[in-house]
């Protein structure tokens, strides 16, 4: 009975916060996110191996600590986000980006500084009110949106299908407690 408690207590918590639907969503996202994804089965195939190759040499390397930094690709174009500690090891993380084969451009949105703890937990929070919005929004496929947040910075990625649907995603974002600035990286399809 007490387990039951706890559990109502953390859905509860999270379905204040806004983070029910994100959560329901993001379990459905993974067949649903294929069926929906802007791109070819090749590019999506090519980006996802392009990010993992990423990830796998960010994880070799001992300057970067690759948990705190977060690698979308997107049509061949590597997406850095996070907050890491030095100017060094954020510059060591574009390199390594860069070195990887079929990466065609590579965006550092890498903060320096710290994150703690309730931070996190507040850009957590922020992350699925948006992700909330999106999902709740008619006319938008909020699986083709990633939504990433980092000391209050938004970071949007994804294709959508028109500009309508990229402003209304950042009008969303903007509109959205606890959000300091937004990154606009939505590319329009056949744009």
């Amino acid at each position: 009975m007490k387990h039951c408690l706890v559990l109502c207590g953390l859905f509860l918590t999270l379905m204040t916060a806004g983070c029910a639907v994100a959560l329901v969503g993001a379990g459905a996202a993974g067949g649903y996110k294929v069926a929906t994804d802007e791109r070819n089965a090749d590019g999506m195939w090519d980006d996802l191996a392009i990010t993992t190759k990423v990830k796998n040499e960010l994880l070799k390397d001992p300057v970067t600590k690759a948990f705190q930094i977060d690698v979308d690709t997107l049509e061949g174009k590597v997406l850095l986000a996070g907050v890491v500690e030095t100017k060094v090891e954020s510059r060591r993380a574009v390199e390594i980006a860069r070195s990887v084969p079929g990466v065609r451009k590579v965006t550092s949105n890498l903060q320096i500084g710290e994150r703690t703890l309730g931070q996190s937990v507040d850009d957590t929070v922020t992350g699925s009110r948006i992700k909330a919005k999106l999902i709740a929004e008619p006319g938008i496929r909020a699986l083709n949106i990633d939504v990433d947040v980092y000391n209050g910075v938004v970071i949007l990625t994804g294709i959508v299908d028109s500009t309508k649907q990229r402003k209304r995603a950042i009008e969303i974002a903007r509109s959205t407690s606890g959000v300091v600035r937004i990154v606009d990286n939505i590319k329009v399809k056949n744009h």
